[in-house]
């Protein structure tokens, strides 16, 4: 008989890759308060009785804790709703997880650093700087000083689930070439490392069926900066002496994006490493396969 899985917040970027990467050795239950797919069910997460009601029906084996608002900006205006949904809610599913004797599996940011040491491991401190990266502290804390079993994966720069539900850099990025720019205004002051939804939902997979509980920092392999990956995102399109790249500092940015983001988010994984179960592949592999799988049909029919 399979396990049972119950995948909150599935509607995103990241809960398509979990969709596919589960769906076959798993029994599932995805849901969202945006019902985008066929496979998708509604719950609002944020309504406690409702969540926990719907959990004790699936009576899973897992909760997987997937959605969060992560749009930096929105987050620093709408500080109370971010925290609502990005940690109140995140207790919420400790104490569903913890009243079936389950594990919980919560997802977590590279953004929580405050980017003064140029690579950070499973056992950094963080420093959050802003409301986003606070608010998913504050949940990550949460979980590891109060789930009974749970995994905390870090995720850096997301890439995944192409047009329909990136709404990440890469997506920015092909969204602009499409409507035909020639020139694309490149930050060289931030570091990061890509991260693409297939290979981190992968990873979970080992973690869970591996039972190594704990906090981990699941990101592509390869160290690497917005401009180095605007560079290779052309090459992979083959676009790149069609295209010009100019060079700017975040400042160039600021009224756009004027939420406090740290200068490096490099995560190292260096736990996955040392129990000899990392699966995160160079993330321009990553980057290549995302593009080749996603983008085929892209251009010109956005």
């Amino acid at each position: 008989m399979k396990k049972k899985i119950y995948l909150a917040g599935c509607g995103g970027m990241l809960g398509e890759a979990f969709y596919r990467q589960f769906k076959g050795e798993f029994e599932i239950k995805c849901t969202d308060k945006d019902v985008n797919e066929t496979w998708l069910s509604y719950l609002d997460f944020r309504n406690f009785e409702a969540y926990k009601k719907d959990v004790e029906k699936f009576d899973p084996d897992y909760l997987f804790h997937l959605g969060a608002y992560t749009d930096l900006e929105w987050c620093e205006m709408n500080a109370d709703e971010t925290y609502l949904t990005n940690t109140l809610c995140v207790e919420n599913a400790v104490y569903i997880a913890n009243h079936l004797n389950i594990p919980l599996l919560y997802i977590s940011t590279a953004g929580i650093f405050d980017g003064k040491k140029d690579l950070y491991d499973d056992w950094d401190q963080p420093h959050p700087l802003g409301v986003y990266a606070r608010s998913k502290y504050m949940g990550e804390r949460f979980v590891c000083e109060n789930a009974k079993r749970f995994l905390v994966c870090r995720a850096g720069w997301m890439m995944g689930a192409g047009p329909s539900k990136d709404k990440k850099f890469i997506q920015k990025l092909m969204k602009l070439i499409n409507d035909g720019k020639k020139e694309l205004f490149i930050v060289n002051d931030r570091d990061g490392t890509p991260t693409y939804t297939h290979d981190f939902a992968k990873t979970v997979k080992i973690l869970v069926l591996k039972e190594y509980w704990g906090l981990y920092n699941c990101v592509c392999d390869g160290q690497t900066s917005r401009l180095e990956v605007a560079h290779e995102l052309l090459k992979v399109i083959g676009k790149e002496n069609e295209i010009k790249i100019n060079v700017v500092t975040s400042e160039h940015f600021s009224e756009e994006y004027f939420a406090d983001r740290p200068a490096s988010e490099r995560l190292w994984t260096r736990k996955l490493q040392l129990r000899g179960i990392n699966s995160m592949r160079e993330w321009k592999r990553s980057l290549k396969e995302y593009i080749d799988n996603y983008y085929v049909d892209f251009f010109n029919k956005s």
